[in-house]
This record gives C-alpha cells, sequence and structure tokens, in this order.
C-alpha cells in the first residue's frame, strides 16, 4: 500500500503578480507625498487670501472712521454748531476775522478822507496818524464783539441756519457760509453790523450822523440788512463786501458731494468692513498671525488717511493768505478736524496692541522669555504681597496705636493733596467721607490695640 504525498504549493509568484504589486505600493506612496503637498498649497491660499482680506478690511475700517465722523460732524446740525461754537473765541481766529472786518469797515467809511473834509487844510497831514489810531480802536472794537456773548447766539444761531435750510453748505444759500463750484465764503456782514453799532455809540461824530442799525443779537437777520447798513451808513456796499473767501479751488465742492454720498452709502461700507473682518478670520489658517496682520494694516492704513487728511489741510492753508488770515484758517481748521485727529490717534493705538498681543501670544522665543519672566515676576510679587500683608496685620496696628496723631495728621494731608487735584464738589465729598471713615478706623484700631492701664 502506498501512501499518497501531497503536492508542495509554488512559493515563488510570477513576475507579473511582482509588477503588480509594486505599482500598487508606488500609486500608494505617490498618493501619500501628494496629500501633504496638497494641504501645504490649500494653507498657502488661504494665507494669502486672509491678509489680503485682512488689510483690505483694515483700510475699510479706517475709511468707515472717516465716513462717520464726516456724516456726524458735517451733516448733523448739533454736532456741527458744538464744533464750531468755539471759533470766535479762538485767538487766531479772533485776530483774523479782526483783521478783515477791520479793513471792510475801513474800506466803506472811508474815515481818512472824512477826516480829511472835517479838518482844516493847515491840518490835514495828521488826518492819516489819527486813522491809524482810530483803526487799532476799530480793530479792538470788532475784537470784543467777536468775545462777546451776544455775537455767539448771533453764531450759533447762523450755523443752525445753515443746516436747517438742506445744507446750504452744499448749495450755496447760506447766509454765514455759502459753497460755489469753486469757493467758500463766510459772510461777516452781521459781524460788521454789530461793529457799526458799537462804533457808533463809541464815536458818534465819525459817521457824521446818527447811525440806527438793527441788533442782531437775539439772532434774528433780516433779509435786507445789506440795504439797511447802505441806508444807515450812507454809501453803496460792494456785491462782496464781508464775504470771506476761505477755500477758493473746485475740489471742495466735489469733496463735499462726497461727504453727502459717503452718508448714502455709508451704513452698507460699514457692513461690508464687518464681513471683510470675519472672512479674514474665517479662511485664516493663523488667527494669532492674521490679528498681528490686522494690527499692523490698522497702523499703516490710519497713518495713510492721516497723511491724505495733511495735505488736504496744506492745500487749503496755502490758498489762504500768510500770516494772520492763514493763522486763522489753520485754527480753525484745527478745531474742525480735532475729533478725527483722536480717532486716528486711537486707531493707531488699537493696531500697535493687536500687534503686540498677537506677537507676545505666539511660540517665538522671545515671547516665550518674556511669558516666562512675567509669570516668575507675578509669583514673587504675590508672594512678596502676602509677606507685606502678614506684616502690616501684624506689627500695623501697634504702629497706629503708638503714632496715632501723626498717622491722623498724614492723613489730613493726603486728605487736602487729593482736594487740591479733584476739585469738583462730587470729588470733595467722597474726599471727606474717605478722611472720616479713615479717622475712625485709625480711632478704633489705636483704642482695641493701645497699651492696657494696670489695676492696683
Amino acid at each position: 500500500m502506498t501512501i499518497p504525498v501531497d503536492e508542495e504549493p509554488s512559493v515563488v509568484p510570477d513576475d507579473l503578480e511582482v509588477s503588480r504589486l509594486k505599482a500598487e505600493v508606488a500609486a500608494l506612496r505617490a498618493q501619500l507625498d501628494a496629500r501633504p503637498r496638497k494641504r501645504q498649497t490649500a494653507r498657502t491660499i488661504r494665507s494669502a487670501l486672509a491678509a489680503m482680506l485682512v488689510a483690505l478690511a483694515a483700510f475699510a475700517l479706517v475709511t468707515s472712521v472717516v465716513g462717520l465722523w464726516a456724516a456726524r460732524t458735517t451733516l448733523d446740525t448739533d454736532r456741527w454748531v458744538a464744533t464750531i461754537a468755539p471759533l470766535p473765541a479762538d485767538p487766531r481766529v479772533n485776530a483774523a476775522v479782526a483783521e478783515y472786518a477791520t479793513t471792510e469797515v475801513f474800506a466803506v467809511v472811508d474815515v481818512e478822507q472824512r477826516l480829511r473834509e472835517v479838518l482844516p487844510a493847515q491840518a490835514a497831514f495828521v488826518a492819516g496818524p489819527i486813522a491809524g489810531q482810530l483803526r487799532e480802536q476799530v480793530r479792538k472794537t470788532v475784537q470784543n464783539v467777536l468775545g462777546s456773548d451776544r455775537f455767539q447766539v448771533i453764531w450759533v444761531s447762523l450755523n443752525q441756519q445753515l443746516h436747517q435750510r438742506a445744507l446750504a453748505v452744499l448749495e450755496g444759500r447760506s447766509e454765514v457760509v455759502t459753497a460755489a463750484s469753486d469757493s467758500v465764503q463766510i459772510d461777516l456782514l452781521p459781524l460788521i453790523n454789530q461793529v457799526l453799532r458799537e462804533l457808533s455809540a463809541q464815536l458818534p461824530t465819525l459817521f457824521g450822523k446818527t447811525v440806527t442799525l438793527p441788533d442782531l443779537s437775539s439772532g434774528e437777520i433780516p433779509a435786507n440788512l445789506r440795504l439797511r447798513i447802505e441806508e444807515a451808513v450812507g454809501v453803496t456796499l460792494p456785491a462782496n463786501f464781508a464775504q470771506f473767501t476761505v477755500y477758493d479751488s473746485g475740489q471742495l465742492y466735489e469733496a463735499q458731494q462726497a461727504v453727502v454720498t459717503a452718508k448714502r452709502y455709508l451704513a452698507g461700507f460699514v457692513a461690508l468692513t464687518l464681513v471683510l473682518l470675519i472672512a479674514a478670520f474665517v479662511v485664516s489658517p493663523g488667527r494669532r498671525r492674521t490679528m498681528v496682520q490686522l494690527g499692523l494694516w490698522l497702523v499703516i492704513a490710519a497713518v495713510a488717511i492721516t497723511v491724505v487728511l495733511r495735505a488736504v489741510r496744506r492745500e487749503i492753508l496755502e490758498a489762504v493768505p500768510g500770516g494772520v488770515y492763514r493763522d486763522g484758517v489753520d485754527a480753525a481748521v484745527t478745531t474742525v478736524f480735532s475729533l478725527l485727529r483722536e480717532r486716528g490717534v486711537q486707531l493707531i493705538i488699537i493696531g500697535v496692541l493687536l500687534a503686540l498681543i498677537g506677537y507676545l501670544a505666539g511660540p517665538g522665543r522671545i515671547p516665550v522669555w518674556l511669558r516666562g519672566q512675567v509669570r516668575r515676576g507675578s509669583a514673587a510679587g504675590w508672594r512678596g504681597m502676602a509677606a507685606g500683608g502678614r506684616v502690616v496685620a501684624d506689627r500695623g496696628p501697634g504702629f497706629v496705636s503708638r503714632n496715632l496723631d501723626p498717622v491722623r495728621i498724614g492723613g489730613l494731608v493726603v486728605a487736602v493733596l487729593a482736594a487740591l487735584i479733584w476739585s469738583s464738589w462730587t470729588g470733595l465729598l467722597v474726599i471727606v467721607i474717605l478722611l472720616a471713615a479713615f479717622e475712625v478706623a485709625v480711632t478704633l484700631m489705636a483704642r482695641q490695640y493701645g497699651p492696657t492701664e494696670s489695676t492696683v
């Protein structure tokens, strides 16, 4: 009987199978190698897109702030009046307007010619010096009128009318400020009227007759004010009399129209800014880096807008004659743009803080070292405060009981110094309450922890 023997299976695969397996391995390796490259490419694209979005968002944010300021300052009656109300009291504005108004008054009154007419022929040569003295008197009168509360009422009322008449600055229909396609003019006829009233009371012989002019202190301006001044003084006023041109360029009208357009689309622009900010952080693969970029771009955008505004300011000033007039316009522009300047500084500070916080929260060597130093310093500080608190708790009451009078005097001195710095009624009340509480506390502490009398 023969035992069957199983045939050994072949352990050597075919060459074709080996080639197929090698191809599969190579394909799998290629797929594994492609995944990191795809992820890296996607990350690079997202980083670039986030950087672009955050730059656009920063410029849009700064532009939105400028648009909000322009809309709320120039197109809101209450804010506009509150902004320009202090201008007549500004020394540089006062000096510029006083110089211009004095020149206009002398031009219409012709003081030197009137003096020559009333002086003897032999004394005609003193007409010039006397006119110079009178000019100084007129300038002081103008400055006094500008700084008076009565003219402040006129100034505020006129500028309220400016906004109440559908943005008369743009349409050129205001009694105070008119804007044509190529100029901006301030009508100082109400000021001239008040000055002539004061001069008529101070120098009744200057006009050679009694001058009766309307009192504008209530803020009401007669429609025929020019005609009434002509009849009272006995002269014919030039067409542009007492109209002071502040800016003469077609660009102004375009800028004013841009303000109106900005107000129309401002809400949409602000919404677009928020969308850009959100999209930048959603797309970004590294939000900390995006925050740093946002801070840096905010600083760049704020500085860029500041440079543009300074160029506009410089162009305005160059259009005004140098000297007292340019100083006055400079002061007026500074006052009007003061709030926008504050907002620009705030944006720069916010940008710097965002960039610093984002950088210090990162994994770099310097941020890691600084965070370690802060942790160690904070721990040491807390330990020191705890130790100091224990020392004060142990020794403070005894020290107060032994030096009660000096401690009371020290508290009083501190209260007096605080009252000098914080001088409002609310501040004084708070200081008095705190001082009383301090005196009561140290007195009770001295009684509780002071030495006790021994009994016999």
